[in-house]
């Protein structure tokens, strides 16, 4: 390892529903040291406590925060203008005394605490700009970033230019709607994107269409008092279940069919997914790819890519997100 100068390093902190992963990065992109938190506390002095401690257990590994320049996250519903996290439904620390989602002042809230300069951007336009700076996508102008996790998130990059809108909050594709009058959402909409798409979404598909079928299945032996998952649904799908693989059909025409509309206003070189769900690509690509084209002006049938991110899970978001931390 290089010898650590002042300033020559930065952070990264992805925080996902589950999990706050974190790490320190240089300016090769190596993750120096990183760590990792649970992001299921109920309340904001819990989680900011937990995430302090390991933000300074890091700082200390590299000689202290005059080795840092600047700390970089991405969250949901991340502000880039003002640093903050706004209603968030997925992060139940975000939720005030009354159960309702609200505006965070994230980045003076870490600022404060550790003494060191904080940016904020959106979860999935931070794995974006990961991406674009070291993975699959490095080179592109134009893609779209698809994060498949707890929920469905999106970066748009047009012109080697993460799209933030006048607001900061450009970009909300798992929030378009793929079926009207369709599942609840947690952000009060029905038939969202995410609520079909997204792990919990695919489990929430599981429950119907056991419900709706009289067709054998390895998921039904698996318990049915807790939801089913993504993964255990993958499992079934590798086993040869026909159910599983329906289910991923399912999922993936829904995806495809709004991955045309997404293509529609950007004309994006490439779809690039990333996430768990993501990992069950050969079950859903030919179906994404299919109902995608299906749908789409001759302009732009059989001419946009479906890529998978390169990076590990952990990597592209909080190198995306140290990225960001260069510019303070």
């Amino acid at each position: 390892m290089a010898e650590i100068t002042d300033k020559s390093l930065v952070l990264g902190i992805d925080v996902g529903g589950q999990s706050s992963k974190l790490g320190v990065v240089d300016a090769r992109g190596e993750i120096l040291v990183q760590s990792v938190i649970s992001s299921l506390q109920t309340d904001i002095d819990s989680y900011i406590t937990d995430l302090t401690d390991a933000i300074n257990d890091l700082i200390g590994k590299v000689g202290g925060t005059s080795k840092i320049r600047g700390i970089g996250i991405g969250a949901p519903n991340g502000n880039y203008y003002k640093g903050t996290i706004e209603y968030a439904p997925n992060l139940k620390w975000c939720y005030d005394s009354s159960g309702k989602p609200q505006v965070i002042q994230f980045a003076k809230m870490i600022s404060s605490r550790v003494g060191v300069p904080v940016t904020v951007t959106n979860d999935a336009n931070a794995a974006g700009i990961g991406e674009m700076t070291y993975g699959i996508a490095k080179g592109m102008k134009n893609f779209i970033m698809i994060t498949l996790g707890t929920g469905v998130g999106s970066g748009i990059v047009i012109d080697g230019k993460m799209v933030y809108g006048h607001d900061g909050f450009a970009g909300e594709l798992g929030h378009t709607i793929a079926v009207k009058d369709g599942r609840k959402c947690n952000c009060g909409l029905r038939g969202c994107l995410e609520t079909y798409c997204s792990a919990i979404g695919v489990s929430r598909t599981v429950t119907e269409v056991l419900a709706n079928s009289d067709k054998p299945s390895i998921l039904r032996d698996l318990d049915q008092t807790k939801p089913i998952s993504s993964y255990e649904v993958f499992k079934a799908a590798e086993q040869g279940d026909e159910l599983a693989k329906e289910i991923f059909k399912i999922t993936g025409e829904l995806m495809g069919t709004a991955f045309a509309d997404f293509i529609k206003f950007s004309a994006p070189e490439a779809i690039v997914l990333f996430g768990g769900l993501a990992k069950a690509g050969k079950y859903l690509d030919e179906h994404i790819i299919r109902s995608m084209n299906e749908n789409q002006l001759p302009i732009w049938k059989n001419k946009v890519k479906l890529l998978h991110s390169t990076l590990k899970d952990s990597d592209a978001a909080i190198l995306g997100a140290s990225a960001l931390a260069w510019e303070l």
